[in-house]
């Protein structure tokens, strides 16, 4: 499995590219689309573009994208009431999604949105704006709840396993401590 990260956009967002086997899924691609494309042209052939929220700084490529590798858009089903746009498909809790030869599962970790989503990939995990290496998503925004966040950071703790790489939505990436 090989990722490229890219920060994109005015909220200097994360953006993840994941290739394996001459497949590739963009995660949040929050801005600057024609960068994006660049880099994952070079990696293969883009299947999905997968959403960890609904929020504008991790869509905002979508459309471009979508139109023009012809890839789906994937997003939480508990995030429909607040999309401005249009999913090629709904994601669920447990769901597995598979680029080349590798799966990415999706957790349910509500309370930055109603439907943020983790994605857990082998030794490594793509928590959105769940997790950061400093803190924590806000959660004043349409669909956050701080008691739903401080239970999804309890949930991930228990999937979360030592010498993890963690790949937030902002900020850096950091390595779980080894026991």
């Amino acid at each position: 499995m090989e990722i490229q990260h890219l920060i994109v956009g005015d909220l200097v967002t994360n953006c993840y590219i994941i290739a394996d086997k001459g497949e590739v899924a963009i995660i949040d691609p929050g801005g600057e689309p024609e960068k994006i494309l660049e880099m994952a042209q070079k990696m293969g052939n883009v299947k999905y573009i997968i959403n960890t929220h609904y929020h504008p700084d991790h869509v905002l490529g979508n459309e471009f994208l979508r139109k023009n590798f012809n890839a789906q858009i994937l997003v939480h089903q508990e995030e429909k009431d607040y999309l401005r746009f249009t999913p090629d498909r709904f994601l669920a809790d447990g769901e597995k999604i598979r680029i080349g030869g590798i799966e990415l599962e999706v957790i349910l970790t509500p309370g930055h949105s109603r439907g943020s989503i983790c994605l857990l990939a082998p030794n490594s995990i793509f928590t959105g704006d769940l997790l950061f290496v400093d803190g924590y998503g806000r959660t004043d925004l349409p669909g956050g709840s701080e008691e739903e966040i401080k239970k999804s950071l309890e949930k991930i703790s228990g999937i979360i396993k030592p010498g993890m790489t963690v790949y937030p939505g902002h900020g850096e990436i950091f390595f779980t401590e080894k026991k």
